[in-house]
């Protein structure tokens, strides 16, 4: 199978359960375990997380066999991390066969519903979208594809809940970040979008009507990073010493040539073990909304 360049091969979110996410993303969302185990010092030294060396963690995909896996990683919960609030991953956009069948089907004991299925404003309606947290207060969007944009192909479901087709990015400055995957790992700007953006008033407290622009950053008609403006009062995102951030917390992204990213790698390109890595080198970096990006080399 060939990746293209700048495919989404992952997630990584952190929970203080690992049997609860187990219960969530294997039990209800229909994802198929296919790792599990502790979390290997060189791989916790490559994301700069020394702490998180033996973390319970495990790896799920769809059962579409698209090459995209979850990660979930054990560690405390932090008390200071409110989700939509801080910079960093805010995210995951995954693509679903059926968006309505989800706001019943969801436990409260393991998920909460923040945002239910609705039609988009001020933009094509391509997707529906829902949005709901995890038993990490990971933010986690349920989309069900329904067409294309003018500029942009989105992949339609070939499981329940398969890949993950967007990642969202909170960041100080969108200009920034945009000019950072471009610049670095040579992705190209897409369109901008400006709407109401319910998740990030809702958390803030802004008035519903509150406009919000996003832009992609994409590969070819393929969408990768959607970068966010955030208030001013948002901020960093408190973590626990050398440990992962909370909530949506690491990135995996295909690149043809890791020699070829201007990467600053927090370790240098390893082979790491494990299904997601299938003996391909890999690194770590940090982009400009402080966010932990890795970046497997696929040719």
């Amino acid at each position: 199978m060939t990746i293209p360049h700048g495919t989404i091969l992952g997630g990584l979110s952190t929970l203080p359960d690992l049997a609860q996410g187990l219960a969530a993303y294997r039990d209800v969302l229909g994802l198929e375990l296919v790792e599990q185990g502790e979390l290997a010092h060189d791989l916790a030294a490559s994301w700069d997380c020394p702490a998180n060396a033996g973390s319970p963690y495990a790896v799920l995909r769809p059962t579409s066999g698209a090459p995209c896996w979850f990660r979930l990683v054990e560690q405390p919960a932090h008390s200071d991390f409110k989700p939509t609030t801080t910079y960093g991953w805010a995210a995951f956009e995954t693509t679903v066969a059926d968006v309505w069948h989800w706001p019943e089907a969801l436990p409260p004991d393991l998920f909460e519903i923040v945002g239910p299925p609705k039609v988009l404003e001020n933009i094509e309606p391509a997707f529906i979208p829902m949005q709901a947290l995890g038993p990490g207060r990971e933010m986690i969007y349920l989309n069900q594809v329904l067409g294309d944009l003018p500029d942009t192909d989105l992949p339609r479901a070939g499981s329940p809940v398969d890949r993950i087709f967007i990642v969202v990015l909170a960041t100080p400055s969108r200009e920034d970040s945009i000019a950072w995957y471009c610049d670095r790992l040579g992705l190209v700007r897409g369109a901008d979008y400006t709407l109401p953006y319910s998740m990030i008033n809702d958390a803030f407290g802004l008035p519903p009507e509150t406009q919000t622009t996003i832009t992609m950053v994409s590969h070819g008609r393929m969408p990768i990073v959607e970068v966010d403006d955030y208030p001013e009062n948002a901020s960093a995102r408190a973590r626990h010493e050398g440990m992962l951030p909370p909530g949506n917390a690491l990135v995996t992204l295909a690149v043809r040539d890791l020699d070829a990213c201007d990467g600053d790698w927090l370790t240098p390109p390893q082979v790491h073990g494990g299904v997601l890595y299938e003996g391909r080198r890999a690194a770590t970096t940090i982009g400009a909304g402080g966010e932990l990006v890795e970046c497997v080399e696929v040719g």
